[in-house]
């Protein structure tokens, strides 16, 4: 099951993971990305291949 992983020293809060994901995994709170339904990813990884920051990491 994939499940994706924020780097939070990277992560800036820019939203860019929660508005390219499909199934919303992603909120943004307190200035950074939180995965808030892990259960939902389907890995098709565009938070990972969208994210400006390289903060996301989507692991099987």
């Amino acid at each position: 099951m994939p499940k994706p992983v924020v780097d939070m020293n990277k992560c800036t809060g820019c939203g860019t993971c929660a508005s390219v994901c499909p199934v919303g995994v992603f909120e943004i709170k307190e200035g950074k990305a939180h995965v808030v339904k892990p259960e939902e990813c389907i890995g098709c990884r565009a938070c990972e291949t969208q994210c400006p920051t390289g903060a996301i990491k989507v692991v099987e």
